[in-house]
């Protein structure tokens, strides 16, 4: 026989190897964390500088553009998108699953109650009742149970997410509506322009003063306007029904927007707080590094040996009082199992699992480095859309004076009416472009809002 003290010192350590084990899995993972929060810093202090969060304050996404159309719309939006809310249930699913995670660490019990008759003899009850439980000496259910909550936590950061996304789809959607309605009145203005010349050439043709060549142009120019502005009232119906499908509405109750671009508030360097650790994206990814490390202590923990205590009461009796209530029979057993072979399964699931922690921290990497992309993208846009606006505006006043000056020589006679013709081409195309560049650019800014991590209140 083995004697009780080296059997002792065998015992005492195995444990101490398992425990270090423990803790070396523990540290190894913990890397992780250091790596992915210094990660984050280092490229908050590279795209902001020192003026990485010095305030607390904090405005949602909506607040860009204070409206409260908008704010109708989007409020409608998140209650009726049914993506969304697809997602919502979901987290509210994976909610309900906490309670299984919890009840795992809490003691169970069973009772049963059965009855047999046999010829010749009367009816027999037969009364049982157990409670079970699992000592976590481990910590192994409570790691289980912290994996589920980051897990969760993982989900409701994503919901997050997806709702800044949708009111970010929104704002966007609406400015839409805006450009499409602005691009429809600069090409009725420029149809009107346009069917004047025409009747204005077709008059001078009729009297022998214009040529073919000057007619067809001009037919040509007006049913090309007529066929843009077809265009653009589809676009805005299209945008209509895009605005609608977010809202999750099957009748449009979109009526109210405006015709000039509203306002957007964004200043980069007067926002409350510069981190990207605000948006719910990263957060979700930092949390499934946690959820994933808490997996692998579980993992390694199967390895471990486990202690169950259990307890019985049965009884036997022709009388159902004396089953339920007299002389019960009770028993104890504390039973203490651990794994001896199972062919290396638990020790292949505990490197999956150290390897799906590194898939976690990579997949944070891939997430952090998308969102540097975005904020810097956005900011880069931010500045060359200025510049652009600040061209076309300048192009814009130019092409206005040489118009005027069109029309005066055209008076005079001393410009051909082809001439002034094209010069009102210019000043419309020039509208338009400016046009365009004032909703991209309001676009882009509720695009940099996303990046930075304005989210929404209604969380």
């Amino acid at each position: 026989m083995i004697p009780s003290r080296v059997l002792s010192i065998t015992v005492y350590s195995a444990l101490t190897i398992m425990i270090a084990g423990c803790s070396s899995t523990a540290e190894n993972q913990a890397r992780y964390y250091q790596t992915a929060e210094t990660s984050l810093q280092q490229e908050n202090q590279r795209i902001f500088g020192e003026s990485t969060a010095q305030q607390s304050d904090a405005i949602d996404l909506a607040d860009l553009i204070p409206d409260e159309n908008l704010k109708t719309l989007i409020n409608s939006a998140l209650a009726g998108n049914p993506s969304l809310q697809q997602t919502l249930l979901s987290l509210k699913a994976s909610e309900l699953g906490l309670v299984s995670t919890h009840a795992d660490r809490l003691p169970s019990a069973s009772a049963s109650l059965s009855t047999s008759r046999s010829e010749g003899s009367d009816t027999e009850f037969s009364l049982s009742s157990s409670v079970s439980w699992q000592l976590d000496i481990w910590s192994q259910l409570a790691d289980a149970e912290q994996a589920a909550t980051k897990s969760y936590q993982s989900d409701v950061a994503l919901f997050r997410a997806a709702q800044a996304s949708l009111v970010a789809s929104v704002m966007k959607s609406w400015l839409e509506l805006v450009s499409s309605y602005r691009a429809i009145v600069i090409e009725e203005k420029r149809l009107a322009l346009l069917e004047t010349n025409e009747a204005l050439i077709i008059q001078r043709f009729r009297n022998g003063l214009g040529t073919l060549e000057s007619l067809d142009e001009a037919q040509t120019s007006t049913s090309k306007s007529r066929s843009d502005l077809a265009e653009y009232k589809e676009t805005l119906a299209s945008n209509k029904r895009a605005l609608q499908l977010l809202l999750g509405e099957q009748q449009s109750s979109i009526k109210n927007y405006p015709t000039e671009y509203p306002d957007v508030w964004l200043n980069l360097s007067a926002l409350p707080q510069q981190d990207l650790a605000l948006r719910p994206d990263l957060q979700a990814a930092y949390l499934a590094i946690e959820a994933a490390d808490y997996s692998a202590s579980v993992a390694y923990k199967e390895m471990l040996p486990s202690l169950n205590l259990s307890a019985s009461l049965s009884d036997n009796s022709t009388s159902l009082r004396d089953a339920l209530f007299v002389s019960p029979v009770w028993s104890l057993l504390g039973q203490l199992s651990a794994p001896l072979f199972q062919a290396g399964t638990l020790k292949a699931n505990h490197e999956i699992a150290k390897l799906e922690v590194a898939q976690s921290y990579q997949s944070y990497r891939e997430t952090l480095l998308n969102a540097v992309n975005e904020v810097q993208d956005a900011i880069g846009q931010e500045k060359v859309l200025n510049t652009q606006q600040q061209h076309i505006q300048k192009a814009l006043t130019s092409a206005r004076s040489n118009r005027q000056q069109y029309e005066q020589k055209y008076r005079s006679g001393l410009v051909e009416l082809s001439d002034l013709i094209s010069a009102q081409q210019a000043v419309f195309d020039l509208e338009a472009e400016l046009d365009t560049l004032q909703y991209q650019q309001l676009s882009n800014r509720v695009d940099l809002g996303l990046a930075l991590g304005l989210g929404s209140s209604n969380t």
